[in-house]
């Protein structure tokens, strides 16, 4: 007995779509970044860290949407390339506090145009007039699914 299924094949799933376009997203950063050695993950950290220096991995985790077990690593080989570094808060010793290193900050500055490059492959296939449109769409079905992910974003 054949099931009968309601979709003719992947092509008609948002989800499929939405995890090739991860992909796509992910090998035109890494092809932007080849000689930079920089993840979009380690982009973000840093990024983020650079915009508000004192972050503890908790709430930088939460602001950048990556689950608390993953971020350690990540901030881990950030500080094994001295790109950032982790002090004793002094409000509460078992809490560090994250800052971009003047390396990690030279680093930002010099990946800033291939990000941008990036970022704009990415939407080449859209007329420029479509762009913005597509992002906000694109916000509001993370925004409001937001409690969906295992990393939900916070703020």
């Amino acid at each position: 007995m054949t099931m009968k299924v309601p979709i003719d094949g992947l092509e008609d799933l948002p989800g499929h779509y939405i995890r090739r376009l991860q992909q796509i997203a992910v090998g035109i950063f890494m092809d932007e970044m080849a000689d930079m050695n920089v993840t979009p993950v380690q982009f973000a950290l840093l990024f983020a860290a650079s915009q508000e220096t004192g972050l503890d991995q908790r709430t930088l985790a939460g602001r950048i949407g990556l689950d608390t077990s993953t971020i350690g690593a990540v901030i881990d080989r950030l500080e094994s390339r001295e790109l950032i570094e982790r002090n004793v808060s002094p409000d509460d010793k078992r809490v560090r506090l994250l800052s971009v290193t003047p390396a990690g900050k030279k680093l930002l500055q010099a990946v800033m145009p291939a990000m941008l490059r990036a970022q704009e492959r990415m939407l080449a296939p859209l007329p420029k007039a479509d762009r913005s449109r597509f992002m906000a769409m694109v916000k509001r079905i993370v925004e409001e699914n937001n409690a969906w992910s295992r990393a939900a974003k916070e703020g």
